[in-house]
């Protein structure tokens, strides 16, 4: 009997690994928001600060994981990053100073970076070659289902109990899920007598030399300047306008609709990113990063508009389904163009860059609310989504790149 590829076991053990970080810190962001500015009388811009805060060190802590993970088995820097991330929940029901928020947030930040995409996507990118792109669809709709999966409840308990005392909670399913899928974090297909997608290595030396251009070499090229321009203006906008959509449809409905909002872009991006899995193997990354971009823009616009629970909601399942599939590309793209000798830095490198999109999206977009509104935010979060897709379309005349890149 054919035992199944051990590839296709670290991918759904990355599933749980993402839906875990992503429901209670990427999603959960825009839940903590709402409550703090509520329960405990924080502005909106100093929240949004300490979310800029929160990605910012997330992006420079990304480059010491990458580092670590050429040298160390990545389930010892997964379960560090599940600990830290938990502590750091349980502490965030006792914040009561903008200081003692900015402080927590940083440290949660750490377990983030430790648990999160950089050793997800480096997992994922050297176990597959040939189906990378429906590998890394499957295993990173685990972000968008921990959403509906953790984010939600995460909101319901926090309304029921208060941040005080759903904290504890909500740290204790945070360790234990991430506790639970680290033995099926195999580190390569090598350490498993194996290659990328199952090829058995007929006495082929374990760990050899993977291939893909030099970090050094790849850092310097015109493309790799582009295209992490493209991806700040991208996920700048995207990030911003996903961490305040909670308090949007709190502010401008209910809570609930804020809640059901999160849900439905949650929703929207699990279908999305599993078509964008398909579309991803057929069609050039770049024409495709470049749809999504002004498909995004148009969303984003569009939730700064809507004046109904029903046009919101509906909204932002359309806006979810650009979301995870950008977030899919900027692996897809780096590993296309650059090959797998160097991803964990390059890959880490880039989001470091976009880091400055990251955090200063929601920063952005609380700022310009407590100046205006959030139909000014949003409006502005969708022209900088259009602008991402004008870069990426940049990038074609950037440097010679792989067919699947450029097309």
């Amino acid at each position: 009997m054919t035992r199944p590829f051990a590839g296709w076991i670290v991918v759904c053990a990355v599933f749980v690994q993402l839906m875990t970080s992503s429901g209670l810190a990427f999603y959960g962001l825009a839940i903590y928001l709402d409550a703090l500015t509520d329960a405990e009388a924080f502005s909106t811009t100093s929240v949004s600060l300490a979310t800029s805060m929160f990605f910012v060190v997330s992006g420079v802590v990304g480059q010491v994981v990458a580092r670590l993970l050429e040298r160390y088995d990545v389930r010892l820097i997964v379960t560090a990053g599940g600990v830290v991330s938990s502590i750091s929940l349980y502490l965030l029901g006792s914040v009561g100073s903008v200081a003692e928020l900015y402080a927590v947030y940083v440290f949660f930040a750490v377990g983030f970076a430790l648990v999160g995409l950089i050793p997800a996507t480096t997992l994922v990118t050297r176990w597959f070659q040939l189906r990378r792109a429906a590998a890394l669809s499957i295993a990173s709709t685990g972000l968008s289902v921990g959403a509906f999966t953790l984010s939600a409840p995460a909101s319901a308990l926090i309304d029921d109990r208060g941040l005080d005392e759903a904290a504890p909670i909500l740290a204790l399913i945070y360790l234990v899920l991430t506790i639970v899928v680290v033995p099926w974090l195999w580190p390569s297909p090598e350490s498993r007598g194996l290659e990328p997608d199952g090829r058995a290595r007929e006495g082929a030396a374990v760990g050899a030399t993977a291939e893909g251009i030099p970090y050094d070499e790849a850092i310097r090229t015109r493309f790799f300047g582009v295209l992490a321009a493209a991806f700040v203006l991208a996920m700048g906008a995207q990030v911003g306008g996903l961490s305040q959509l909670a308090n949007l449809g709190s502010e401008r409905i209910d809570r609930a609709t804020g809640a059901a909002a999160i849900t439905a872009l949650a929703l929207g991006s699990v279908i999305g990113r599993l078509v964008g899995g398909i579309l991803a193997d057929r069609l050039p990354l770049i024409r495709l990063a470049t749809a999504l971009s002004i498909g995004q823009g148009l969303a984003l616009i569009g939730i700064g508009l809507a004046d109904s629970r029903l046009a919101l909601i509906v909204i932002a399942f359309l806006f979810g389904t650009t979301v995870g599939n950008l977030l899919m590309l900027q692996p897809l793209i780096t590993a296309a163009g650059f090959g797998v000798l160097a991803y964990p830095r390059i890959f880490a490198l880039l989001s470091l860059i976009v880091t400055a999109g990251v955090a200063g999206g929601p920063f952005l977009l609380g700022f310009l609310r407590d100046q205006s509104s959030y139909q000014t935010s949003y409006v502005v979060a969708g022209f900088l989504s259009f602008a991402a897709a004008g870069v990426f379309a940049a990038t074609r005349t950037a440097r010679p790149s792989p067919e699947t890149v450029m097309g």
